[in-house]
């Protein structure tokens, strides 16, 4: 049985970006979890972009599920995160050739790097999820969903062949809905009736005939089962 995938808020991508390290690794990392996140991507197509595929508002992604290409978008804050990571690899001397995402020697990274540090990170974040690649790849799905995209536009961002898969992937993300809608439901417990006032018959004759005239009408509306004889 596979388990639930946990969704993260945006503050706790936040608080998982703020985890990372200053260092050129850091700087890395930061734009490798923004891309999972903002543009939706498996950890493999990121994990398999060059530099050249990274323009500003846009990323070209050639090694798409089932070899299909595809182009997803970039929002202004993450492209400036990635640019970031694109001037350190100038600066440290890496050839545009080289993957965009590699080790300080210029090798490709395995996805087995990420899989662990991503827990490490979780950690350091304070964060109690169960944070993976892909996770963050689902946790973008839902905010697109959340911020109102039309389902089309996000099919395509996720790269699927088909609407049905979206609505089937979307479906089994957002149980949140489902936990919201029961908290709307009508209560199913009777609640016991309050206690009658008992009437004291002194009292009674303490009172005018309009004040007796209401409680009788009073009466009658609190027992429409009752029937007066004439």
């Amino acid at each position: 049985m596979k388990r639930e995938i946990d969704i993260l808020t945006t503050d706790e991508c936040h608080a998982l970006l703020s985890a990372c390290s200053k260092a050129p690794t850091g700087i890395r990392n930061q734009a490798l979890i923004v891309v999972l996140w903002r543009t939706c991507l498996r950890i493999k197509e990121a994990l398999d972009l060059s530099p050249k595929d990274v323009s500003g508002d846009s990323i070209r992604v050639h090694s798409g599920k089932g070899d299909r290409a595809r182009t997803v978008g970039l929002d202004p804050e993450a492209s400036a995160v990635v640019r970031q990571w694109i001037n350190k690899r100038k600066e440290l001397g890496f050839k545009p050739s080289q993957r965009l995402f590699c080790t300080l020697k210029g090798d490709p990274i395995d996805t087995s790097y990420y899989r662990h540090l991503f827990k490490r990170l979780a950690k350091k974040a304070g964060l109690d999820k169960r944070v993976h690649p892909h996770g963050l790849r689902h946790s973008g799905a839902v905010h697109l969903l959340d911020e109102g995209k039309d389902v089309v536009v996000i099919s395509r961002q996720l790269g699927h062949s088909n609407l049905g898969t979206t609505n089937t992937y979307l479906n089994h993300l957002k149980p949140a809905d489902v936990i919201a809608a029961m908290q709307d439901r009508a209560g199913w417990i009777k609640k016991p009736e309050p206690p009658r006032e008992s009437i004291n018959p002194e009292k009674l004759t303490q009172l005018s005939n309009e004040q007796l005239g209401g409680m009788f009408r009073q009466f009658l509306l609190a027992n429409p089962d009752i029937i007066l004889k004439e």
